[in-house]
């Protein structure tokens, strides 16, 4: 995709293509403001609330709605038109009691699927990054920006430390309090999250190690018994036998 550049603003042309906006009949649309997912993966919550849901006829009654906290994202209000919405967030209507998540989509890339309330609270995220801080404890970084603080008693032979990059986390949002530890490994459930394959689902069969993620291959079998493979930064866990949460239509 093109590069946004530094400006505050962005030329609807230039857009992320899957963006559901008008490209022609006006110049400029909403830019994300930096936040947890980089712009090509990630809708600005005005353009989620207009133009995916609907519940808005323009901007100016979009930036009403969002900025009246009627809008949750994660468990928390977010009052920001531009705050970016990306790969597994939480998006709750309180008033109106409907809730969704942001998965892939073979077709729209990324968009919302409704899920239920008690599912609301409930966040799959991956681990990109660990990294050893003070004392010896552990920090997981998060696809969406969060850190993880893994404790450690005994620095020297951390047990704590079960945590692998690639793996995947269930956690309660806000809190971040991990409810579930999925690992990347043969057999287990994942959701393809960009490139040609994107949302298809299928267990993971074989990894054929390269240099670096983009040169890692996956191969995965989906339910039909159809093998498809792609790289490994496009590979997120979503369960064992079945996905652990709502991640897409059945």
């Amino acid at each position: 995709m093109a590069k946004m550049g530094g400006s505050r603003h962005l030329k609807r042309l230039t857009a992320p293509s899957f963006w559901p906006i008008l490209r022609k009949e006006y110049k400029w649309v909403v830019k994300p403001s930096p936040g947890p997912h980089p712009i090509e993966r990630c809708l600005p919550l005005l353009v989620l609330i207009r133009d995916v849901f609907g519940y808005a006829e323009n901007a100016k009654e979009a930036r009403r709605i969002i900025v009246e906290g009627k809008v949750w994202i994660d468990g928390v209000p977010r009052k920001n038109y531009k705050f970016p919405v990306g790969l597994m967030d939480t998006v709750s209507f309180p008033d109106i009691d409907e809730h969704y998540r942001m998965v892939p989509h073979p077709v729209k890339f990324l968009w919302p699927i409704r899920i239920p309330k008690e599912e609301s609270s409930l966040k799959l995220v991956r681990i990109e990054n660990k990294t050893t801080v003070k004392g010896g404890h552990i920090q997981l970084n998060l696809h969406d920006g969060r850190n993880i603080l893994i404790r450690v008693r005994n620095p020297t032979k951390p047990e704590e430390d079960v945590y692998k990059t690639m793996d995947t986390l269930l956690i309660r949002v806000p809190s971040q309090e991990i409810v579930d530890h999925i690992p990347f490994e043969i057999g287990n459930l994942a959701i393809v999250i960009d490139g040609r394959n994107v949302g298809r689902v299928g267990k993971i069969v074989e990894v054929k190690k390269g240099m670096g993620r983009h040169r890692t291959l996956v191969t995965l079998e989906d339910s039909e018994g159809h093998r498809f493979q792609t790289i490994l930064s496009y590979v997120f866990v979503i369960g064992r036998d079945r996905p652990v949460i709502k991640v897409f239509e059945s």
